[in-house]
């Protein structure tokens, strides 16, 4: 059975890969675009569900426009949707990105100045200048030099990145600073130290080995449908919905509150 998240396919048109797979349908290889604003909806339909949500600069391969919607997929985890069309700009491949829970674009390299647009955690931006205190953009614009680094940048520490998010508002399919869920957290996490990760909690569970020997900080704690990271032998890091927030708590007290609800008990401990 193919898992409609990574098949590029919709009845009309197809990704040039399935070419021996699909019959009755235009092919192509897309067109690379780049999300324009600070946070875009990934919709497994037209006006549906949200399944995940793509940050400002990053790019998407666009195989049909129709109607107002863009389908295709995130280049980095190939998952497919649609997105807004107006949601997709045009603009130059990307150089750095933000490594700060959040920022923003101002209009002059001035602290004082209007600010155009904020940026989330792992925005892309496209640099062409750079003084002590901003980078400029080729797209127009400043940001605070403290708040990037180049594409080849890597955090050490997946659980530090995670906890950069601690406070924010849990939201289902999120990805961002403003909201993010238990599998977005940990794909955002270790997105930031170089590693692929899944966006999904089912595909994180299959994706690493059983943990070996006592808790350690890193490790994921799966239940059906929710995911969780160890900060150490006992606390628990995760975007959740009692708190609806990212929060850290005792993992027996996580463990035996989720037991009583519908995720049951843990499914599986993994080291990544």
């Amino acid at each position: 059975m193919t898992d409609r998240r990574f098949w590029p396919a919709n009845g009309r048109v197809a990704h040039e890969s399935l070419a021996a797979r699909v019959k009755g349908v235009d092919l192509t290889d897309g067109q690379i675009r780049r999300i324009g604003v600070p946070v875009a909806d990934l919709f497994a339909a037209p006006g549906g569900a949200r399944d995940k949500q793509m940050l400002f600069g990053h790019a998407f391969n666009v195989l049909e426009e129709r109607n107002g919607w863009a389908f295709g997929f995130d280049v980095v985890d190939n998952y497919v949707g649609y997105l807004r069309s107006d949601h997709l700009h045009d603009m130059p491949e990307s150089t750095h990105r933000v490594i700060a829970r959040s920022s923003h674009i101002y209009t002059l390299d001035d602290i004082k100045s209007p600010d155009r647009t904020p940026l989330s955690h792992f925005s892309e931006l496209a640099v062409v200048a750079e003084t002590d205190e901003f980078v400029e953009l080729t797209t127009g614009g400043f940001v605070p030099v403290q708040h990037v680094a180049p594409l080849s940048w890597r955090a050490e520490d997946p659980a530090t990145e995670a906890e950069r998010y601690l406070g924010t508002p849990y939201l289902w399919g999120g990805n961002s600073a403003w909201g993010i869920d238990c599998s977005g957290l940990v794909q955002m996490a270790f997105y930031a130290a170089g590693r692929a990760c899944p966006r999904d909690s089912d595909l994180q569970a299959k994706a690493w080995s059983d943990v070996e020997g006592p808790l350690q900080r890193g490790d994921l704690m799966f239940w059906k449908g929710h995911v969780g990271m160890m900060l150490d032998d006992t606390r628990l890091l995760h975007a959740n919905a009692f708190h609806m927030a990212v929060a850290v708590e005792p993992l027996d007290r996580a463990r035996e509150r989720i037991a009583a609800k519908d995720f049951g008990e843990i499914t599986r401990m993994a080291r990544p």
